[in-house]
């Protein structure tokens, strides 16, 4: 799926959709984002040294776990209820490219449970667990 297509499941728009595409492969997402350097959340952080932030990570990850339910986002508000075990273990920066890895875990009702990861080249970046609920409206 391209930014287009990530559009008609995710409520994000440009700003905070943060990613510029996005495969499924079985129970797999595979996702990447390309970290151009304008962006709103690299201006302050840090002026003469950018480093995406932690939580900017933990947005990609759960982007791309979010996109695994499908057509069942449509119309619906996912929300954060938790992360755990989120490890940051290299920075990205501008120019580099983000590849995502997620899956779902588990689910129970409106409440589902998943495991992510991000790279840049062989370097992880970040992973954890994380834990989300689909809102009405």
């Amino acid at each position: 799926m391209n930014r287009e297509e990530l559009m008609t499941l995710l409520p994000h728009r440009d700003g905070m959709l943060l990613l510029d595409q996005l495969d499924k492969e079985g129970e797999m997402a595979h996702g990447q984002y390309h970290v151009r350097g304008d962006e709103w959340f690299l201006q302050g952080h840090f002026p003469d040294a950018p480093v995406v932030p932690g939580v900017i990570l933990c947005e990609i990850l759960a982007q791309a776990c979010g996109l695994l339910i499908g057509d069942e986002i449509k119309g619906k508000t996912p929300v954060y209820t938790g992360l755990d075990k989120v490890r940051f273990r290299n920075s990205v920066r501008p120019g580099d490219e983000i590849r995502v890895t997620a899956r779902i875990e588990r689910r129970m009702g409106n409440f589902f449970f998943a495991a992510a990861e991000a790279h840049v080249g062989d370097k992880l970046c970040v992973q954890g667990k994380l834990s989300f609920a689909l809102l009405e409206g």
